[in-house]
């Protein structure tokens, strides 16, 4: 027994991390003696449908065909996509039968993660952005959640462990438990002593609804700090009756009159795209959390599509291998891959593996600007 409920990477690379199915698959094809050399894709739907996602996860499916004797093409980390393969196998099929689940799970959870947080971007393209989910996912994948976020154009998230991961600094500043810790109405001292304690390169960010009415501790902590404040937190915005607009507003108008426009606003607590259009011309930051973790994975599927040169494919599935194309206008196409190609469109399916090796590197900065263009190309809707 394992000190958590984790799969260990090893077990992964090994695809042991399986459904049982594809044990006795390969178990079958063995005793028959039966390996085809086949072609297999990732799809989420066979023809474009006029709604994009995020394609996100490939890194981690890179590493799962590493050493293994199969060539492998996908798309680009962040690419938008909207019907047709994302991900192409060609080789013998008992060299990757038992992956399919764990490759499906890389990709479907990650890619519905990126595509929620590039939700969350195009609706405050102006605001800054910081992933607050990892709190509501295994510890074990708080970096996918943290990448992720980063990847549909976040400005940085919380985590400090995916941090070191990442090769990036986590950020925030305090909790209600620290605020809890001096008592109610040495919310001062609190805010004093977080000043006293971090480092100076910590912005200064007041968490000020913890006991009283929000522009009563707004202008506590305005007083308390002085010119040292950055901005001030609001994190009752799911679970305080009222109309938090109006209260954001009122904050605004208490500071700006006493001639703090120095301070800006910052909002958090169960917030989504429909939340963020709202308030986005009257705060200068959000907080998003369980929007992004408890994205909705995108159904993708592995099948077959080839056997030994054939087309082949289950009912319901198109048949022969396949490449996709982004063209001029910001359309998807998905055609035949030894047909003629568009005459206006790039090829979007790019090697990744080639027997066994990984020949594709892997920029994170890269893809963030890559999924960000790729939004405005497409013009990606917010609204799911």
């Amino acid at each position: 027994m394992t000190a958590f409920d984790i799969v260990s990477p090893e077990t992964i690379r090994e695809g042991e991390a399986t459904d049982a199915y594809f044990e006795r698959t390969v178990e079958t094809l063995e005793h028959a003696d039966r390996n085809p050399r086949v072609t297999a894709e990732v799809t989420a739907d066979q023809f474009p449908t006029g709604e994009f996602e995020a394609f996100a996860g490939i890194e981690d499916a890179a590493q799962l065909f590493a050493g293994r004797d199969v060539d492998v093409d996908a798309l680009r980390e962040g690419q938008l996509f909207d019907g047709g393969p994302v991900l192409r196998i060609e080789g013998p099929y008992l060299e990757f039968a038992r992956l399919e689940t764990a490759l499906l799970g890389f990709l479907s959870q990650a890619s519905g993660m990126a595509t929620d947080a590039l939700r969350a971007r195009r609706a405050a393209p102006d605001a800054s952005l910081l992933s607050f989910g990892a709190r509501h996912v295994h510890p074990s994948i708080a970096a996918t959640v943290e990448r992720n976020a980063l990847l549909g154009g976040f400005d940085g998230f919380s985590h400090t462990a995916a941090g070191d991961l990442l090769g990036r600094e986590a950020s925030g500043t305090m909790p209600h438990a620290l605020v809890i810790c001096f008592g109610k109405g040495s919310q001062e001292d609190a805010w004093r002593a977080f000043d006293e304690a971090v480092a100076e390169s910590v912005p200064r960010i007041a968490l000020c609804d913890t006991y009283s009415d929000e522009v009563d501790e707004v202008l506590r902590a305005a007083d308390a700090l002085g010119d040292r404040l950055d901005s001030v937190r609001i994190d009752t915005t799911s679970s305080r009756r009222g109309d938090i607009r109006h209260i954001l507003r009122e904050v605004r108008w208490e500071l700006d009159v006493r001639g703090r426009e120095d301070v800006d606003l910052f909002v958090s607590g169960g917030l989504g795209p429909a939340d963020l259009r709202e308030l986005r011309d009257v705060v200068e930051g959000f907080g998003v959390g369980g929007h992004v973790s408890n994205a909705d994975p995108v159904d993708f599927a592995l099948d077959i599509v080839e056997v030994d040169g054939e087309p082949a494919a289950k009912r319901g599935k198109l048949s022969g291998s396949k490449q996709v194309y982004r063209t001029t206008e910001g359309g998807h196409h998905v055609a035949l891959a030894d047909r003629e190609e568009p005459a206006e469109g790039d090829a979007l399916l790019e090697p990744l593996v080639r027997g066994g090796d990984v020949v594709r590197e892997f920029d994170l900065d890269a893809a963030i600007e890559r999924a960000g263009e790729d939004a405005r190309r497409v013009d990606f809707d917010a609204t799911p």
